[in-house]
């Protein structure tokens, strides 16, 4: 039951969020703080479990819950927790948080429905987290993106519009991709066994040819990556990044990314390790790619948010070198980077969105030497900055380089390749600083700093990022079970051998599910 108290009460709040705005005007604001303070609270509950005693299936799962819904097609509401979903869950309620603190004052307009939507999201990305049935994912995979593209169309900048509709198409057109393959893998089921299933430890057991597994993964595969935002599916993302208020900018970089990167994770790889083992190569090198390319575009840019929007596409390129690598450490330094890379990222786009309010502008070159003027915007922003450039004892850090020395083993080339990555990381962040809030101060108004509020919510994800730096055992030692079964060999699933057995059309299996009485 816990486990569906954690989707249904942001869901569930969300209309009362809407209807806040009659009562006052901040009504909507702390009915959201409240709704996902409490998500936080259960999830640090859950956190506080033993991570290893319990497991069933194909899983090491804290907390399950299994029941019936439509057991002529094999669909049921089931939903499981383990140490990869607890952290990513504790990460989604504590973005949103930062969220709702940074659109405070952006956000005057429609003021219940912004927060009706940001509930709704955050709802639906939760159930993605906890999803084993994939029918039921693929429903709360959908369920997020109406919000969030409403949230980019109303409130978003000058060019919302073009941005919410190329978010929409391009996560759609991989969502219909990934339907496709969930649905295949139901009927191959049911041709094997004689009923469809989309319950994970069903189809973890299901034997397929090499050549449709092949088929199936790249499905898997792409559906994922679009909403990771890697090149070369990320065309959408710098647009909607930029065009997005700076709560939408702060969930969208924050969590949704990490919902492609969960679906790597959860889905992708142990269903498909075997044709992944071949694939892999290539996915780490476009991980590389996506590392150098993401960094050149940011040292380019003169709009902060876009500067911001590319780093996000360079480290995420660190996930995917280290998530395909292979190897335990790697896999575990993906982990960490999506947790850091939550926290950093979030902390940058409040800070831009702080500057945009402030100026009325996100060209750079219309700032400088704002550091006397706004000196607690400054100083975070500068923590942050090295935040994102790797400094060492903060938690960047710590995934950046777990992730390189962990896929040096499988591939030297491209991980000495990412590593140019963290230089060039240096040279777009210090460079936002030097052209932000240094050198020759422009003819620009005086503006007021951070508010109380945003300072201290700035501050509690620095001291985060430094606890996270120094004493990365929280997030490791919940996550290891779930990297161990990652790594498993080959030979421990039977649907990653190679069989040589008659391939399976999907007419012919597509002809028995409609026959079947």
């Amino acid at each position: 039951m816990i486990l569906w108290l954690l989707i249904l009460i942001p869901i569930l709040a969300a209309p009362l969020a809407w209807m806040g705005q009659q009562w006052s005007r901040n009504a909507p604001r702390w009915i959201a703080i409240g709704t996902l303070s409490v998500d936080c609270l259960l999830t640090l509950l859950l956190l506080s479990q033993d991570h290893s005693v319990q497991t069933s299936g194909h899983g090491s799962w804290l907390v399950e819950s299994h029941s019936s819904w439509i057991p002529r097609w094999g669909i049921s509401l089931h939903l499981g927790l383990d140490g990869l979903s607890v952290i990513l869950i504790l990460l989604t309620a504590f973005i949103g948080l930062i969220a709702i603190v940074a659109s405070w004052t952006e956000i005057q307009s429609r003021v219940g429905f912004f927060h009706c939507n940001v509930l709704l999201a955050l709802g639906g990305v939760i159930g993605v987290f906890l999803a084993i049935d994939l029918f039921l994912f693929f429903f709360f995979w959908e369920l997020m993106l109406v919000p969030m593209y409403l949230l980019i169309a109303i409130w978003g900048h000058a060019h919302r519009r073009s941005a919410s509709f190329k978010f929409f198409l391009f996560t759609q057109a991989g969502s219909l991709l990934l339907l496709v393959a969930i649905i295949a893998l139901a009927l191959l089921h049911q041709h094997t066994t004689g009923r469809p299933s989309f319950d994970y430890a069903d189809l973890m057991e299901l034997t397929v040819t090499h050549g449709m597994a092949w088929w199936l993964m790249l499905a898997f595969l792409i559906g994922f990556v679009v909403k990771l935002g890697a090149p070369p599916f990320h065309s959408w993302l710098p647009d909607t990044y930029t065009e997005a208020p700076t709560g939408a900018s702060i969930i969208l970089a924050g969590i949704l990314a990490k919902t492609g990167a969960y679906g790597l994770l959860r889905f992708t790889i142990p269903l498909f390790p075997g044709v992944m083992s071949e694939f892999a190569p290539i996915v780490m090198g476009f991980g590389a790619v996506g590392i150098l390319y993401g960094a050149v575009l940011a040292c380019c840019q003169t709009d902060i948010k876009r500067l911001v929007a590319y780093s996000s596409i360079s480290h995420m390129g660190f996930f995917l070198l280290g998530a395909f690598a292979g190897t335990e450490l790697a896999l575990q330094g993906a982990v960490m980077q999506l947790v850091a890379h939550g926290l950093s990222i979030g902390a940058l786009f409040m800070m831009a969105g702080a500057l945009q309010e402030r100026f009325q502008t996100r060209d750079m070159r219309q700032m400088g030497g704002l550091w006397g003027m706004t000196p607690r915007l400054a100083t975070m922003a500068l923590f942050f900055a090295c935040a994102s450039l790797g400094l060492p004892g903060l938690a960047n850090f710590i995934g950046e380089f777990l992730v390189l020395f962990g896929s040096y083993s499988a591939q030297p080339v491209l991980t000495i390749l990412a590593s140019l990555g963290m230089v060039m990381a240096a040279i777009y962040s210090l460079g936002m600083m030097q052209r932000t809030f240094f050198g020759q101060q422009r003819e620009i108004r005086i503006a007021s700093d951070l508010s109380n509020a945003a300072f201290g919510t700035l501050l509690l994800i620095a001291v985060l990022q430094i606890w996270l730096g120094l004493y990365p055992k929280t997030v490791l030692i919940t996550t290891k079970p779930v990297m161990n079964m990652l790594v498993q060999p080959v030979v421990a699933s039977p649907n990653l051998t190679h069989q040589p057995s008659e391939s399976v059309s999907f007419s012919t299996i597509f002809t028995s599910q409609v026959s079947a009485p």
